[in-house]
């Protein structure tokens, strides 16, 4: 019954031209971070950073975050 949430960065970051090193800088955070969230490896999210990403790539939360049920899952 239980799914996930992807972060979808990579393809913003792609589709804004933009570099993990301009991301991390306009957001404040760490390059590190950066790929935490990229990588899908991050188990919690800030409001208030995914504010500043949704500054920073021109963009709505539903671009970044996206929900996945589990396989089966018919909910």
């Amino acid at each position: 019954m239980d799914g996930e949430i992807v972060f979808n960065i990579d393809v913003m970051l792609a589709k804004r031209k933009m570099s993990v090193t301009e991301l991390a800088d306009k957001v404040g955070i760490t390059i590190a971070n950066v790929s935490v969230l990229k990588n899908g490896k991050a188990k919690a999210l800030k409001i208030s950073t995914l504010i500043r990403l949704c500054a920073a790539l021109d963009c709505q939360p539903g671009d970044i975050l996206e929900y996945r049920a589990e396989k089966g899952d018919t909910k």
